[in-house]
């Protein structure tokens, strides 16, 4: 061999012997770690959401930490971010309310071809919602807002179930309050600095609530009481996934003038309920561990700490494998279990009421069939 060919070689023989020592360096940290795919896809709300960035920095923890490569598969729409984890091609699913609504067969997934599906949770992060109202419109408590304008967004169910959620704490519905149907969720929110509307349901920090806080009609949150056992209830029975949080964050919030509203989980890491519970397991651990990586990538993704993103409620059940892990960490106990195991029997309670009304519809229109569904639904829950 000659000389320039040994030289041109060398290099050769480095960049071999480099990647050999990365390769050994990588097995050497995944040995250390939680066991998980060499690539994986996790679906996602679309580029610019909050759920993408936190995918996101998560996803490039998981490389960091143990070389996993994430391809993250963002999409606009609710049925978008579910195909891809029913289908397979997505391991876990960065999800929001569409969690719900797909397991109870609702909105988007209440027609043939979809129905309950069968989904379960890893974690989620906690994200507050409130009632806010203007100042001026002599609303207190959540039982004033009988009577009032209510700003309601048009073909939005996500945010819709919620503002109805708040009602029934008070034992009011939809009908009690001057329903104002917006065709944006930002003219919905911003309908109340415009004098539109008195009242509306959302986080505690969107733009337009800042500035209805700085406009002269002021801003108000109404207070939830904690301990009101049979509030709680009222809310359960429109969106289990709902549990007391107290806010500090947002417009006309703080340390000092804090506000008790209802948090609910944004993102949600769903997965299939068929998922092996060591997957699901070595999922959340690698979740748990990359924390210290990803914690300070948004103001929000500190709530990431399974203490708050790890116990109920949350939309769907939680996975075995992730329990096992809860169980480890010293985070699960047994009113959590108590609460899974009645978030499993309902879930379970429709996916058997499914196929009877699917049967049922045969040869029926799309608008007959959503009639016998929902009272097949509202049997199966009643039933509990």
């Amino acid at each position: 061999m000659s000389i320039s060919a040994i030289q041109l070689m060398r290099p050769l023989a480095a960049a071999v012997f480099s990647v050999a020592l990365l390769g050994a360096a990588s097995s050497e940290v995944r040995a250390a770690g939680p066991e998980l795919a060499d690539t994986m896809t996790w679906s996602s709300y679309d580029v610019g959401s909050a759920g993408y960035a936190e995918a996101s920095a998560m996803a490039d923890a998981f490389g960091k930490k143990f070389g996993t490569r994430i391809r993250i598969q963002p999409s606009g729409s609710a049925i978008g971010r579910l195909q891809p984890l029913l289908s397979g091609r997505a391991t876990v699913g960065f999800l929001a309310t569409e969690t719900f609504f797909a397991a109870e067969g609702t909105h988007d997934f209440s027609t043939r071809q979809w129905g309950p599906q069968n989904l379960r949770a890893l974690a989620g992060r906690p994200s507050s919602m409130g009632v806010f109202t203007a100042k001026d419109a002599g609303i207190e408590t959540l039982a004033d807002l009988k009577g009032k304008r209510f700003a309601f967004v048009a073909g939005n169910p996500s945010v819709n179930v919620k503002c109805i959620a708040f009602l029934a704490f008070a034992g009011l519905t939809q009908d009690d309050v001057e329903a104002v149907v917006f065709p944006t969720y930002g003219s919905a929110m911003s309908s109340l600095a415009r004098g539109e509307a008195d009242a509306s349901c959302t986080t505690s920090t969107p733009s337009h609530v800042y500035e209805l806080a700085e406009s002269p009609r002021g801003v108000r949150w109404l207070d939830m009481d904690p301990d009101d056992t049979e509030g709680w209830k009222k809310v359960s029975e429109v969106a289990p996934f709902f549990a007391p949080f107290r806010e500090t964050i947002g417009a006309g919030l703080s340390e000092d003038n804090p506000v008790n509203i209802m948090a609910y989980r944004y993102p949600v890491l769903a997965v299939k309920a068929d998922m092996d519970a060591d997957t699901a397991y070595n999922m959340l651990k690698a979740v748990d561990e990359t924390y210290p990586l990803y914690k300070s990538a948004t103001a929000a993704m500190v709530r990431w700490d399974l203490e708050k993103s790890g116990i109920p409620a949350i939309d769907v059940p939680f996975h075995e494998g992730a329990i096992r892990y809860l169980k480890e960490k010293g985070i699960w106990n047994d009113e959590y279990q108590a609460w899974n195991d009645a978030r499993t029997k309902r879930l379970d309670a429709l996916l058997e009421a499914w196929p009877k009304a699917v049967a049922e519809g045969e040869g029926k229109s799309d608008e007959e069939f959503a009639e016998i569904w929902e009272r097949y639904r509202q049997q199966a829950l009643s039933s509990l």
